[in-house]
């Protein structure tokens, strides 16, 4: 029997007028856009820390750190590819992904099969083993105050 192991991702941006907001993979069309060190991809930060996390293999920022001017506005399906290699290394594959993002604007439900298409691809798994939900904090908070975004991630991986 394989060996199943569950990692756990939190992550959070702050949103700015004028920055491209890239999610999953992907470029949302919005007014404002997450700002971090590589192109603060949220969703694809806490898949990396789910999926380190899991392997026991650290964290996102021990393998890619914001201080390292090489991963200054890096694209975080690089990152990410790195992390599946680190796993795959270690004798792991991703079983599957549940993911939430804490939005309040815009709308993310029309941009989840684009997400899906590109993080199944970049990771190599079938789309059906990667979920993605969206919700807002119905106006409280950061989120609510559209000052940042959020999201979650459980990853179960398995001994290969």
């Amino acid at each position: 029997m394989s060996k199943f192991r569950i990692g756990f991702g939190y992550d959070v941006h702050q949103l700015k007028e004028g920055q491209d907001f890239w999610l999953g993979g992907i470029k949302i069309p919005h007014t404002k856009g997450a700002v971090g060190h590589s192109d603060a991809d949220v969703l694809i930060h806490v898949i990396c820390d789910a999926l380190l996390g899991a392997a026991n293999l650290r964290d996102i920022g021990y393998h890619f750190s914001d201080k390292d001017p090489k991963y200054k506005g890096i694209d975080s399906k690089i990152l990410l590819k790195e992390v599946l290699k680190l796993l795959r290394e270690a004798g792991f594959e991703i079983g599957n992904l549940d993911m939430t993002i804490c939005l309040q604007n815009p709308k993310i439900n029309p941009h989840i099969p684009a997400m899906k298409t590109c993080l199944s691809e970049v990771m190599a798994v079938d789309e059906g083993d990667i979920s993605i939900k969206a919700t807002t904090t119905e106006w409280l908070g950061f989120v609510g105050r559209e000052e940042g975004v959020s999201a979650y991630c459980v990853a179960l991986i398995y001994e290969v």
